[in-house]
């Protein structure tokens, strides 16, 4: 082994500027995101003090390009940001990672005047962006949408309805993917931005859920909403490609919540075994506990490093992301679910109360393992890609 290889002290660590920037969302989510988790998640309201906060900070969607007037984060600097406010409050850290969801496509596909625009609006702080997929006949198989899109002159006309939409109502961009053409099936499928604001755009009841209670979630319903031609975003039928690879790197900022909650989770635990007294000594000293909290701790770990992993393979637009997206969201969540219900137990019958963070964080991890594709589509495409020799080593 060379002596050069030998000498690097920063082999597989994150950059100064990486650890500054996790630093500085911590301490912000600590101030002014962590005190307000449990009231929204009690009101079911939408987290204004934590949507205030990042976006002074610009933390908001740090994803978008300098040259659009955005942070110009890279994706692990975009995972570490929605990972620390998950650790906070999982509705929180739906503002930046929907607002790359709804946002990256343009990004993809999108013109230079459609880029400029919206996600200059974006980084502005001029209204959020939704990601417009689902439907209520097409949820894992959304190639079966019936939302169309007809042109007419100079103009597209919507009609459908788009269901499961995170922040619906409170975003006011929305890429929404549309049939332009049945019998191309997923070569006839376009995607388009639709603003808030656009004739018959309107919006259902919020959704009651199990968990993420402060991030809306609403259908949208599009009647005869007439937009301009060039708010498609890319060539025509190519809105069902964009729409995957939006996914192949969106899953990976789902795999960087699920980590931020059940490291939430993990600490609280943490700080409660070494305080809660049995038997006359801190539970912490029970055997049984501490390997339960290292089970806890050392998966973890490894969700944290298949996410970053994967995170880079983002950045870099490697040809095995497919497989690490999947791979890293389908890990971490459930990872985040067996950690969070584990910080339950270690709390024991204050866990299972509300006034207590651990029953929050259990619930709201639950989600990981659902949207951005359920985690038996992830081992369907973690499957397809090892079959097709689609997958490298670090």
């Amino acid at each position: 082994m060379s002596a050069d290889v030998n000498a690097s002290s920063d082999l597989y660590a994150l950059t100064e500027e990486h650890r500054a920037i996790r630093s500085a969302v911590r301490e912000l989510c600590d101030a002014k995101v962590a005190p307000y988790a449990a009231a929204v998640d009690e009101e079911a309201r939408f987290p204004r003090e934590a949507a205030t906060a990042l976006q002074a900070a610009d933390f908001h969607a740090p994803h978008v390009p300098e040259e659009f007037g955005g942070a110009g984060a890279d994706a692990l600097a975009t995972v570490l940001v929605i990972e620390e406010v998950a650790r906070a409050c999982v509705s929180s850290s739906l503002i930046p990672a929907v607002n790359k969801l709804g946002s990256l496509p343009l990004q993809i596909a999108g013109s230079q005047e459609l880029k400029a625009k919206y996600l200059g609006a974006l980084a502005r702080g001029e209204g959020g962006f939704s990601y417009c997929l689902s439907e209520p006949d097409a949820g894992s198989d959304a190639m079966a949408m019936k939302t169309r899109a007809v042109r007419d002159g100079d103009h597209w006309v919507l009609n459908g309805t788009k269901r499961w939409i995170t922040n619906a109502g409170e975003s006011e961009y929305y890429t929404v993917i549309a049939v332009t053409d049945p019998e191309k099936r997923s070569k006839g499928i376009s995607a388009f931005v639709v603003e808030k604001s656009d004739e018959g755009v309107s919006f259902g009841a919020p959704e009651k859920k199990l968990g993420i209670k402060g991030s809306p979630t609403r259908e949208v319903y599009l009647d005869n909403v007439r937009i301009p031609a060039d708010r498609m975003i890319g060539a025509e039928g190519t809105g069902f490609e964009t729409a995957m690879k939006t996914l192949d790197h969106t899953r990976v900022t789902i795999a960087a919540q699920a980590v931020g909650v059940a490291q939430g989770a993990l600490d609280y635990a943490l700080g409660y075994a070494q305080e809660r007294q049995q038997f006359g000594k801190d539970i912490a000293d029970f055997q049984g506990l501490q390997f339960m909290l290292a089970d806890m701790g050392m998966k973890v770990e490894a969700a944290r490093q298949m996410t970053y992993a994967a995170a880079g393979r983002s950045e870099r637009g490697d040809a095995d992301l497919t497989f690490f997206g999947a791979a890293a969201k389908c890990f971490a969540s459930d990872v985040a679910m067996e950690v969070t219900v584990n910080a339950v137990q270690v709390l024991g019958g204050y866990g299972f109360t509300r006034d207590y963070p651990v029953e929050r964080m259990m619930r709201d991890a639950k989600i990981t393992q659902i949207y951005e594709g359920t985690n038996q589509v992830q081992r369907i495409v973690m499957a397809r890609q090892l079959l097709a020799g689609v997958q490298s080593h670090l």
